[in-house]
């Protein structure tokens, strides 16, 4: 019988290895190539965390999951990581690259300010994820919940 993998390293390297992964510097991604990875890991957490709460209607689930992926709660997450100084220097500055970026789309529901706060904070979790600190990533992800009320 094959061992379970009991922590989020196993999971990483695990995942490495099975999908064949290259190593690869993430300071060559772009800060939008982050936020691009970085909004589906932050989903696929909410996401989880959504199904942890039972069984129920998936249109109900699909509503909760997505009044907290929006730039607008997103951007209130960051910003209470912010001001709580929950953040390394290392981690700011990759934040403030995503939300510096150039993006040529532009928000449909969210102000500027709200909607570059979001992609910034999409990019440190996609920088996060990338970089193997899955531990660190829900660490953050939770701390921002918390600031907002959304997590006990």
């Amino acid at each position: 019988m094959e061992e379970s993998i009991k922590t989020l390293a196993e999971f990483g390297e695990f995942f490495k290895d099975s999908m064949k992964l290259k190593e690869v510097d993430l300071r060559s991604y772009s800060p939008l190539a982050l936020a691009y990875i970085g909004d589906g890991i932050y989903e696929l957490i909410i996401r989880t965390k959504v199904m942890n709460h039972g069984s129920t209607q998936v249109n109900n689930m699909h509503r909760k999951s997505a009044k907290l992926v929006n730039a607008g709660t997103q951007a209130e997450i960051m910003r209470g990581l912010l001001t709580a100084e929950e953040l390394t220097p290392d981690e700011i500055a990759v934040y403030k690259r995503g939300r510096n970026a150039k993006s040529a789309t532009t928000a449909k529901h969210a102000t500027v300010a709200d909607y570059r706060t979001a992609t910034g904070f999409e990019a440190l979790c996609g920088y996060l994820y990338l970089s193997g600190e899955l531990k660190r990533l829900i660490e953050v992800v939770s701390k921002g919940l918390i600031r907002i009320g959304e997590l006990e």
